[in-house]
């Protein structure tokens, strides 16, 4: 069951937006962005998609920002795999640019779980090209998990 949850968050997109009704995010980084999940298990997502012309900055190289936004999706859909029923809440997001990738170059995007313990989560996610797996982009993302309120306490009057 967490496998699907996993899955259905990185098909339909945060909060099951991928119709375009959804907010910037939603409509900026998912629509059309032809994210493939190719494998998932307990701890780890691998994904693979080639560079939209969209999301390449001014040096025509993918930009930082839309990496850091996949650190983020990918990250989360990590945690799920886990049966938590929420990402948390993003406390640090590292990231270390190595190379550069060019439009319509295919890439892998892989999240692995580093430790998901009961209040934070931290996550690797590599990116590399995948014609040589050379790495072009690597990131540590910590979250904090949301833990469930405390029932009532039932009081005797």
């Amino acid at each position: 069951m967490e496998l699907e949850r996993a899955k259905k968050y990185l098909e339909k997109g945060v909060d099951g937006y991928a119709d375009g009704n959804g907010g910037m995010f939603e409509n900026f980084m998912m629509q059309g962005l032809g994210l493939r999940l190719d494998s998932i298990e307990r701890g780890r997502v691998l994904c693979s998609m080639k560079v939209p012309v969209r999301l390449l900055n001014p040096g025509n190289t993918f930009h930082g920002g839309a990496t850091i936004s996949l650190v983020d999706l990918v990250g989360s859909a990590v945690i799920l795999t886990y049966g938590l029923t929420s990402t948390g809440v993003s406390v640090e997001i590292t990231l270390s640019l190595l190379d550069a990738a060019f439009a319509n170059e295919e890439i892998e995007i892989e999240g692995r779980a580093l430790r998901i313990g009961k209040t934070v989560a931290v996550v690797n996610v590599e990116f590399r090209k995948k014609s040589t797996a050379k790495i072009f982009a690597q990131a540590r993302h910590t979250k904090y998990l949301h833990l469930p309120p405390p029932p009532p306490v039932q009081t005797k009057m």
